[in-house]
């Protein structure tokens, strides 16, 4: 069936062309006569010139110009010369105010990119730690001419497009880079000379760092000037597989290849704590509004919950292949477990008894089973208009979830980038401030030795930017609270922190 909007304007196209022959049989009629195809031109009647647009006069004044009419030229290969270039240059026209207008849709996109920062911020309110807003005053919000009727068009326009669907507008807008915004090195640390498998600043810190090593020592750092290393955790035999702060970075829990996870007291540098378990220990988490339980994934296809006051185990399930990564949403009531084979779990956690209820599990975007290196929970991302989840692994796959909590952190695709693969656990995070202006950003370490940015909405040209200074593969970065700083690790033992020319923005 035709589209009746199509049908009509061929009807008036149609019409206007009907009208253009008339007017060139009239010239041609005059041109016979023995005048030039100007005078015939002059000789047009005043009511056809009436009732003809602005456009078509401009159009008119193009051809003439391009076409004047020499004397002793045939009059008849004036005027078809004439009503061809004008012929052409409404085409111009038409595909000009086509994509100026093109539909709802291009309205809607462009005061996505441009004012939709502030989109119903008094609903919204201030995410967590994951996702963190700038000032709302900071931001203006303002409609042009050709604006929207509501709100809530342009919200549904985004909750039912997927990212990709902005790429080719967006591969033609101008923006500074993120890399661009760096100013150079803050500091380095080189006192290990063993792989550094993972860097994480405090919890809710600007300035406290630490990072794991390959030798089962952990380093508590302040990039604070002087920046220095204030403690050294040591315990471990073997190779430290993640770690994480508590809430009020007192304690620090870790685990290690050496099948053990340690909960360290950081001021006095003692373990209170060692949990064995019959499996390397890849993961672990402390449960974001229950410090008390610690989240643990091992080498045995398990997760578990543990008491970190008396080290029970509260609950263990089983999973389909070893858990390599995991996080949890805000609230504390889904775990997110990434696997061996790529797939994401999504695990009700009760934060009073512990227990572990498997609730869904995702495997979109792969194209062939890796396992999952790195995992991130955001609260709150523009391009999917609520919380969203990272998973990348070690094909080089990195994927891009919306998350809804509602349905127990059921995960929808929104889109996925496939760089190189890897042959080294090289983590990604997001970058939450930076996304909220330009697009959605995260930063990523790579076997090249270069810290990248990429921009999940230019899928064609993702990569938007690079940090060059390691001189092995990067393997582990790190936004600070403040997001002015970034923290990169390497397998020969560097961490670099790189300042941004920013101030630290820190939510109210």
């Amino acid at each position: 069936m035709r589209n009746p909007v199509r049908m009509a304007r061929e009807d008036v196209r149609v019409a206007e062309l009907n009208q253009d022959l008339h007017s060139l049989e009239h010239c041609v009629s005059q041109t016979r006569d023995g005048e030039t195809g100007e005078e015939a031109l002059q000789k047009a009647s005043s009511s056809q010139r009436a009732e003809s647009c602005t456009a078509l006069s401009a159009e008119d004044a193009f051809a003439a110009a391009l076409e004047p009419g020499i004397a002793n030229t045939d009059g008849s290969y004036v005027a078809t010369r004439r009503f061809l270039l004008r012929k052409k240059a409404i085409s111009g026209c038409t595909q000009r105010k086509s994509w100026q207008s093109n539909g709802l849709d291009y309205v809607i996109y462009r005061h996505f990119i441009y004012s939709l920062q502030n989109v119903d911020s008094q609903r919204l309110t201030s995410p967590g730690d994951s996702g963190r807003w700038a000032s709302p005053s900071a931001r203006s919000f303002s409609y042009g001419r050709d604006s929207v009727s509501s709100n809530k068009d342009i919200l549904s326009f985004i909750r039912g497009s997927s990212v990709s669907s902005f790429s080719g507008e967006l591969e033609h807008q101008p923006h500074k880079g993120p890399g661009d915004s760096f100013v150079g090195m803050h500091c380095i640390f080189d006192q290990f000379k063993c792989s550094v498998n993972i860097v994480r600043f405090g919890h809710r810190s600007s300035e406290l760092l630490g990072f794991g090593t390959s030798n089962g020592q952990i380093a508590v750092c302040t990039v604070l000037d002087p920046p220095g290393v204030l403690h050294s955790l040591e315990g471990h035999s073997k190779s430290i597989t993640d770690f994480d702060f508590s809430l009020n970075n007192q304690y620090i829990c870790s685990s290690s290849m050496d099948r053990t996870v340690r909960i360290w007291d950081v001021e006095k540098e003692h373990c209170v704590r060692i949990v064995y378990d019959k499996a390397e220990q890849l993961c672990v988490r402390f449960h974001p509004v229950n410090n008390n339980f610690l989240v643990l994934g091992n080498a045995k296809k398990e997760m578990s919950v543990i008491n970190f006051s008396t080290g029970r185990s509260l609950c263990r399930i089983s999973l389909e292949s070893n858990v390599t990564a995991i996080d949890m949403d805000h609230t504390g009531h889904v775990v997110f477990a990434g696997d061996a084979q790529g797939c994401v779990h999504s695990v009700k956690i009760n934060s009073h008894t512990g227990e572990l209820t498997q609730a869904h599990k995702c495997r979109l975007g792969l194209r062939r089973k890796s396992p999952i290196m790195s995992i991130q929970y955001k609260t709150f991302s523009l391009l999917a208009n609520g919380p969203v989840l990272l998973a990348s692994t070690q094909d080089g796959t990195i994927r891009f979830f919306s998350v809804t909590l509602e349905i127990h952190g059921y995960l929808t695709l929104r889109c996925s980038l496939q760089l190189n693969p890897w042959a080294r656990n090289v983590h990604a995070s997001f970058c939450p401030i930076l996304s909220l202006e330009k697009g959605e950003f995260i930063v990523s370490g790579s076997e090249d030795g270069n810290v990248y940015f990429y921009d999940f909405t230019r899928p064609k040209h993702p990569c938007a930017n690079k940090l060059q200074g390691h001189g092995a593969p990067v393997i582990s970065v790190a936004w600070n609270y403040g997001e002015n700083l970034l923290a990169s690790s390497d397998c020969e033992g560097m961490v670099i922190v790189w300042k941004t020319d920013s101030p630290a923005t820190v939510p109210p």
